[in-house]
């Protein structure tokens, strides 16, 4: 069977953890032993977010002012870049028989996305009210709510096409475990020329994940988070959860965009549009998700 696994943002660094390097490598050791069963019985590709890393080396490139500061595509490559590095690491370490090869991906969106209108996508640390209010004044950031505090909001288009496809599917067929598209990949958009250049924008990891999965024929998507399953209302203690469920059931519910919405609109049209099944769940159930026996598992109506 053919797996995508998406890895949220906490299989890198938790919530209130520092940025630093030797807590996200330990994390991500962590996360390659779990995926590690899945990966000795079937073809695997991971995909990851990138949201706290790329917030950060957007803060490190602007607090250098005799250089302009890094454009948001350029910055998602050095996070893949960063990011992928250590998966490959974790899993050549968890897994010493197999092949891994982390490549970076471009992704083109539509630069007339109303998404660059409304950015929507949370990146970078969070913040008090006094901190949120003092960066968005100095360097013209727009500031979201995120749980009890404020991040930096970028646009986040829909992707429309994995570029280096030819070269994943490749991979794949030589017995690979790719790493690819981290972060949502690197948001490109295509000339009338043909040539092809970056744009000011974070790709939802989760919709770049749906697409991947149907452009290289994934059995499964497998959407691993921090809560064991979809939940009917937020907080948890106000709703149930939900555990074997459809696209046109899911679809009449309500969810947060800025985390469980992207996963279930992802799962939904992942299903939707190649009939094959999604899960989401944590990364602890990783392997109970993709038996279909833990989590929310989402099939066809």
């Amino acid at each position: 069977m053919r797996v995508v696994i998406a890895l949220g943002g906490n299989a890198l660094l938790r919530r209130g953890e520092p940025p630093g390097a030797d807590i996200q490598s330990r994390n991500i050791a962590e996360a390659a032993r779990l995926i590690a069963p899945i990966a000795r019985g079937h073809e695997v590709v991971i995909t990851h977010g990138n949201g706290p890393q790329i917030g950060l080396l957007a803060l490190q490139a602007a607090a250098c002012p005799a250089a302009k500061a890094y454009p948001l595509d350029v910055l998602g490559a050095e996070s893949e870049g960063l990011i992928g590095y250590l998966l490959e690491l974790a899993l050549a370490n968890a897994l010493p028989d197999r092949s891994v090869a982390t490549l970076l991906t471009q992704v083109e969106v539509d630069p007339a996305d109303p998404a660059f209108a409304a950015p929507t996508k949370p990146i970078g640390p969070v913040y008090d009210d006094a901190e949120a209010k003092r960066i968005a004044e100095e360097r013209g950031w727009p500031m979201m709510p995120d749980g009890t505090g404020w991040r930096r909001a970028v646009p986040s288009p829909m992707p429309l096409r994995i570029c280096e496809l030819p070269a994943i599917k490749t991979l794949l067929r030589t017995g690979f475990i790719v790493v690819c598209a981290g972060g949502g990949g690197i948001p490109t958009v295509a000339a009338e020329t043909g040539e092809r250049r970056g744009i000011e924008a974070v790709i939802d990891k989760d919709f770049a994940a749906a697409l991947l999965a149907e452009s290289v024929g994934a059995d499964f998507l497998l959407l691993l988070t921090d809560v064991p399953a979809v939940w009917t209302r937020w907080p948890m203690a106000a709703g149930t959860p939900i555990g074997k469920t459809t696209p046109a059931e899911l679809r009449r519910l309500t969810f947060a965009p800025g985390s469980m919405g992207p996963k279930v609109s992802a799962a939904c049209r992942f299903v939707e549009r190649t009939g094959r099944p999604a899960g989401i769940g944590t990364i602890e159930q990783a392997e109970a998700v993709l038996a279909a026996a833990a989590g929310t598992i989402v099939r066809a109506d």
